[in-house]
Parts: C-alpha cells; sequence; structure tokens
C-alpha cells in the first residue's frame, strides 16, 4: 500500500543529458549510489540495497569532518525505466528509524518518488517529496524547509550530472 504526503511537497527537476535506462541504473545500483548520493563531500557507505518493492538502501553517510549518519530507503514501488517511489528517514547502524540528527522537527519518513522520462537521449528527472505520518509542526517545519532542500538536492544531482558524464 502507497501512502501519499500530507501537506505540500517539494518538486525538483534536473534535465539529464544521459539515456533514462543509465539514470535509473545509478539509482538503483549500489556501486553506483554510493560515488553520487548524498551531500557534497560526504562519504557513502553501503550497508546493504535490497532494490525491490519491500526492500531497502541502508547507507551511513560520513562528513569531511569524520560525523557519521544512517539513512534508509524502503522502496514502495519500482516501474523499471519510469519511476521509483521510497519512503526515506534516518536510521541507526541497524536501520531502525530515528530521528535526524540535527533536529527533532523534521519528520521521521519522508515519501518520494523519483520519475524519469527521455527524449533522444536526454532524460529528464522529477523528484517530488512529501511528509508522511507526521505531525503539524513537523509538516510546517519541512515544507520551511524547502529552500535549503533545492540546494541540498541540487549539490547532490550536481554531483550525479558529473557521474553520468563520466560514465556515459
Amino acid at each position: 500500500m502507497t501512502v501519499k504526503p500530507e501537506g505540500k511537497e517539494l518538486v525538483i527537476t534536473r534535465v539529464l543529458n544521459a539515456p533514462r535506462e543509465l539514470v535509473f541504473n545509478v539509482w538503483s545500483e549500489a556501486e553506483h549510489l554510493k560515488r553520487w548520493w548524498g551531500p557534497k563531500g560526504f562519504e557513502i557507505n553501503v550497508a546493504q540495497l535490497d532494490f525491490r518493492p519491500g526492500g531497502f538502501f541502508h547507507y551511513n553517510m560520513q562528513s569531511p569532518d569524520g560525523n557519521q549518519m544512517w539513512g534508509k530507503f524502503v522502496y514502495q514501488e519500482i516501474e523499471a525505466f519510469e519511476k521509483i517511489v521510497w519512503v526515506n528517514s534516518f536510521s541507526d547502524e541497524a536501520g531502525h528509524i530515528v530521528r535526524a540528527p540535527f533536529s527533532d522537527l523534521i519528520p521521521l519518513e519522508i515519501r518520494n518518488t523519483v520519475t524519469f522520462s527521455e527524449n533522444n537521449g536526454i532524460t529528464t528527472m522529477t523528484l517530488s517529496s512529501g511528509a508522511i505520518n507526521a505531525t503539524e509542526e513537523e509538516r510546517n517545519f519541512f515544507e520551511g524547509m524547502f529552500k535549503s532542500m533545492q540546494e541540498g538536492f541540487g549539490a547532490t544531482f550536481d554531483q550525479l550530472e558529473q557521474y553520468l558524464a563520466d560514465h556515459s
């Protein structure tokens, strides 16, 4: 069962000079994800990736100063080369959902949908993110973070764009 986000959603679209199949694959394989996912300058270590509905991606992110955070995707829907839907959370090393280490107001669960469409070898990727199972205070805080999230995802997608350029 897919849970719909509550409140407003963050929507980011990026046009990538790469075929849709390649763009989808870099979202679906651990060797790719660890090279571009996450904040700029962070090292990503994949604990586990089970890319299927009901499966999960469990990883840690280490900042340049050595701080670590764990994250987890739980995949809800996967349509090859078309769409990936997952619930994203901060987690502990065992994979249990925890509060973000930097704010108690970030919702525990964010539902994300990324879609891919291709035209002549150019892929348009659209990410939509919205809070689920969140309090009104958490939803308001999340929606207030859209500008900084756009910048953060922008930097992550810059890394994706460079990674794709190196692998097309």
